[in-house]
């Protein structure tokens, strides 16, 4: 406990999953978080329904029930001037900024999607990293610390198979790599100012990005109405270890560590907590 006392972070898509996760384990940690999201905004392509403005809030308030301050902001990481004011007035509550995780995501799957899917991903998953890491700059120093959430797809070769995965997972795939180099620009970049900059790349994890009908048909093509059940053997055949996925909370005590001075001299890292995804195809 108190590895990350007096930091403030900021954390996109912090309504649900991984980003709930990460804000909670930070404030366990003595973190003040603040927590974005788009509230009970839609985006068109996306099948699975998305955090809502309720979710949020209770990201905030197990935020609190640790005893640490919450921050709460609506905002679309696609709009870089509406999040460079959720992050500006966040520092201007909470004093400071020392880590930002830009982890908000989405994943619309499928053959057969159109373009839009491409278009949205792209937007969130890179464009809204971009834009949230760009608006948090001007408020970090010495000791600051930037954590990607990438993917193990960021970090094999080759081009996604967008005749069974469709136009959404090309997106997501993409973005998923232009981050890796993103990483190894920028952590030189600032090195100077002593800001680090790392990601983690987690395989599969157990949120409603993975666990929706779309995945399990995009996995099981031929097979009509898939179930979870049915996908979890093809999960675990991803992983060398036996198991489908990780947890969030596997991917948080990752991110805690990164955000830590425990890693004060790690930067231009790729983390993997992936059960063994890489090694199994000799990566």
């Amino acid at each position: 406990m108190g590895r990350l006392a007096g930091k403030v972070a900021v954390i996109t898509g912090a309504g649900r999953g991984q980003g709930r996760s990460h804000a909670v384990r930070l404030a366990e940690e003595g973190a003040d978080v603040i927590v974005i999201d788009l509230g009970d905004g839609a985006v068109e392509s996306v099948q699975y329904p998305l955090a809502s403005a309720e979710d949020l809030e209770e990201t905030a308030r197990l935020v609190r029930k640790t005893g640490r301050r919450a921050v709460v902001r609506v905002a679309d990481v696609r709009d870089r001037d509406a999040l460079r004011r959720a992050v500006d007035e966040g520092v201007a509550e909470l004093g400071r900024l020392d880590v930002v995780i830009p982890n908000a995501g989405i994943l619309p799957i499928g053959a057969g999607r159109p373009i839009g899917a491409y278009v949205d991903t792209v937007d969130i998953n890179l464009s809204g990293v971009l834009n949230t890491v760009h608006a948090a700059l001007p408020h970090l120093g010495e000791g600051a610390s930037i954590i990607l959430v990438g993917s193990i797809v960021g970090l094999q070769p080759g081009h996604a198979d967008v005749s069974q995965a469709g136009p959404g997972f090309a997106g997501y795939r993409l973005s998923k790599h232009t981050l890796v180099e993103y990483v190894n620009t920028l952590s030189q970049l600032v090195a100077q100012q002593g800001i680090r900059v790392n990601a983690v790349h987690p395989t599969n994890v157990e949120t409603d990005m993975l666990l929706n009908d779309a995945v399990y048909q995009a996995f099981m093509p031929d097979k009509e109405n898939p179930t979870v059940e049915d996908a979890l053997p093809i999960f675990t055949g991803i992983q060398a270890m036996p198991i489908p996925y990780v947890a969030p909370a596997d991917v948080s005590h990752a991110v805690v560590y990164l955000a830590s001075d425990e890693s004060r001299y790690v930067t231009g890292l790729h983390l993997k907590i992936d059960g063994g995804a890489q090694v199994k195809l000799g990566l």
